[in-house]
């Protein structure tokens, strides 16, 4: 199991990210498989397990069970809800699940209190994580914000975001490129992303830092602007959450970990092509707390199609922002917990 420090570190640096709170996706009944697919008989199916929580990165994964694309590769996935990330880590160091689907940050958080994990592909998804403004501020970029900022220095906006999490560190790389002291700002720091969602739907805070689709909902709505996203503050390929493993299974089952990202990769085609498609196999699930016109809106609107190689030299500036806040003691390099070779050898 992981140690004392590892579920602090989790509470306080990635609480709750990706799952807004949101209830386990009900039983659902399974979907059949591609119709060019080859089906595999149940009895030869490789039972695995997923931890997750609930992000548009997601996605892949849960139309992935819906759609037989997991079995078309020769697994039976269970899905495994969680509603906070130190739980999904705390499950996967303990060999309760195979694979987790998490922010980025944990498996630094884990292999800093010494489990042997490896994270083998993104979730699949890009600019998932997003910032917004009030839209009554009239402010459609980070460079307004700067401008905001700088004509009404009484009158700091409160910010609402997770302390030590990506959702946090994103604003102090954005508001850093802005050239914007984040002195300026009242920072509200939550631990519930749905409690931060209803603070922004009230009113209570100006700006939040979110993911989607649930920022989508604002947009959609015309109720807020989005100033940055992850992909613009570090690159397009910067992800989210991220599918780690611990490292007895890469070198002991490297086949199921290859048959697994071949079933995202399979649900990734149908989300790039056909995304409505997507969300009706999705319906029944309950996946997402949003409606379809929502949840479609956040799939068209990412900057690049869905893949699953991140950007490790991305994600290494990220850690190193950690180590700087001290929000992990150690600076481990992504080289050491990332090996996507796999992945990278599929998507060639």
């Amino acid at each position: 199991m992981l140690s004392k420090r590892i579920l602090i570190l989790s509470a306080l640096g990635a609480l709750l990210v990706g799952g807004c709170g949101a209830s386990p996706p009900a039983e659902t009944t399974e979907a059949p498989a591609p119709e060019d697919a080859e089906a595999v008989p149940d009895d030869e199916l490789i039972s695995v397990k997923a931890g997750h929580l609930v992000a548009l990165d997601m996605a892949p994964l849960f139309v992935g069970v819906e759609s037989g694309c997991f079995e078309q590769n020769g697994l039976a996935v269970e899905t495994v809800f969680f509603t906070n990330p130190g739980d999904n880590n705390a499950a996967l160091a303990g060999s309760q699940i195979d694979f987790s689907t998490n922010p980025f940050t944990l498996p630094f958080f884990a292999a800093n209190s010494g489990v042997p994990i490896k994270t083998v592909a993104a979730a699949g998804g890009w600019g998932v994580m997003q910032v917004i403004i009030d839209s009554e501020y009239g402010v459609a970029s980070i460079a307004d914000l700067a401008t905001l900022v700088a004509e009404t220095p009484d009158q700091p906006l409160k910010v609402a975001t997770l302390r030590g999490d990506t959702l946090e560190l994103i604003l102090v790389d954005g508001f850093e490129q802005a050239g914007i002291d984040p002195a300026a700002f009242e920072m509200v720091y939550f631990d519930d992303l749905l409690a931060m969602v209803d603070a922004f739907r009230l009113g209570e805070v100006d700006i939040l830092s979110h993911i989607k689709p649930y920022t989508t909902q604002f947009v959609a709505a015309g109720d807020a602007n989005v100033i940055t996203d992850n992909a613009e503050v570090w690159s397009p390929t910067t992800p989210n959450t991220v599918v780690s493993v611990l490292e007895k299974t890469l070198n002991e089952r490297p086949e199921v970990v290859e048959a697994y990202i071949k079933g995202l990769q399979c649900a990734a085609e149908m989300i790039n092509t056909d995304p409505e498609q997507a969300i009706a196999l999705l319906a029944d699930g309950n996946y997402y707390r949003v409606e379809d016109e929502v949840l479609l809106t956040a799939f068209n609107t990412q900057p690049a199609p869905i893949t699953f190689t991140p950007d490790l030299d991305a994600i290494q500036t990220v850690v190193d922002k950690m180590v700087q806040l001290e929000y992990i003691q150690a600076d481990v390099p992504a080289q050491d917990i990332f090996d996507v070779s796999i992945v990278k050898e599929l998507e060639k």
